[in-house]
């Protein structure tokens, strides 16, 4: 028996030792796909690329930002920024607040010269800082932090419970939409809202869809989440009072429902058109189908999920990209959202 012979039989042994193992119940199936196989060779030359944020992207993939600051964060940003380099990604930084106060750190962000010149590239301050640059009358320091990491524009994460419930959180003491309407009055730069684990309900996106800010992006609910982040890190008094806080948010599905709504209500008075949907996407399938259902120009970001393999050997990460973008080439082939 020859090598081709083996590996056929060995085969069919398998699909009859796994056939019982494989079967899926009707109660697992994924409802939100019509699968069509017959009109589709297997995709090899589909194009993927977009225009997002100024740039090309290859792929419709955001690596949310994540972490800052810390002895890990340059191995774990500069995993990710070669990864976005090599297949194509754009990235947001984890917070540079650190960067404000000294740059003692900053090859810990400095990813351009990794990254290279053509995709998206974001840092990112906390509104808390941001409010405190508007009162100190220096946001030329956005500016010219954006400047020095040879970056597209700010990502201002909008994060009141993580804050509130952080034992050495910051107060905001201006409502963010004014911060945020400061900073576009002020600065010539792109802008990106994002929340940090919860979410936003319908007035907050309506009101943000109005600004002239380049994206935002959800960090919904399901995915990490501050909050409880936040809680885990305090005392037992502080965690049984706001527990329940945890559980506040909104799903993807429920803010692309609002986004979808808000979009045909507002008519010329939107401003922002682009979204990185993010929060507890489990992988290419929750991307293609939520990018799918949003009337708006997007893209679908992680951030665990990179995170887990950033921290790894690169060969390891480079391959869950990989895994990434040839699922995205097969849902386009074969499946069409319900």
């Amino acid at each position: 028996m020859d090598e081709q012979e083996k590996q056929i039989t060995q085969r069919k042994t398998d699909h009859i030792e796994l056939a019982f193992e494989s079967q899926v119940k009707d109660a697992a199936r994924d409802p939100r796909f019509y699968y069509e196989p017959m009109l589709t060779a297997f995709p090899e030359e589909i194009d993927l690329g977009r225009e997002f944020l100024g740039r090309t992207l290859r792929y419709p993939i955001w690596v949310s930002s994540m972490t800052g600051g810390t002895e890990h964060a340059r191995t774990i940003n500069t995993n990710l920024a070669r990864m976005c380099g090599e297949f194509g990604l754009g990235m947001g930084l984890g917070s540079c607040r650190v960067l404000l106060e000294d740059d003692t750190r900053f090859e810990d962000f400095n990813m351009r010269p990794i990254m290279g010149p053509d995709v998206p590239l974001f840092a990112n301050l906390g509104i808390a800082q941001v409010e405190e640059l508007v009162a100190d009358k220096s946001l030329a320091r956005i500016s010219e932090l954006v400047d020095s990491l040879q970056a597209d524009g700010i990502i201002i994460h909008v994060n009141p419970l993580q804050e509130w419930l952080q034992p050495e959180g910051d107060a905001i003491m201006v409502p963010p939409i004014e911060t945020i309407q400061a900073v576009l009055d002020t600065l010539d730069t792109r802008v990106i809202v994002k929340e940090v684990g919860q979410g936003m309900g319908p007035a907050s996106l309506s009101e943000l869809l109005r600004l002239p800010i380049d994206a935002i992006e959800l960090a919904a609910h399901g995915g990490t989440n501050f909050a409880m982040l936040e809680l885990l890190r305090a005392d037992d008094h502080a965690r049984e009072v706001y527990a329940p806080l945890a559980r506040i948010g909104h799903s993807p599905d429920e803010m692309i429902h609002f986004i979808n709504e808000a979009v045909k209500d507002l008519g010329s008075s939107l401003q922002c058109r682009q979204v990185i949907i993010s929060g507890g996407l489990r992988g290419f399938l929750d991307g293609y189908y939520y990018m799918n259902r949003l009337t708006l120009p997007s893209v679908y970001g992680h951030a665990s999920q990179f995170l887990k393999y950033a921290q790894e050997d690169y060969a390891t990460l480079s391959q869950f990209a990989r895994s990434q973008t040839e699922g995205l080439k097969l849902a386009h082939a074969y499946l069409k959202v319900r």
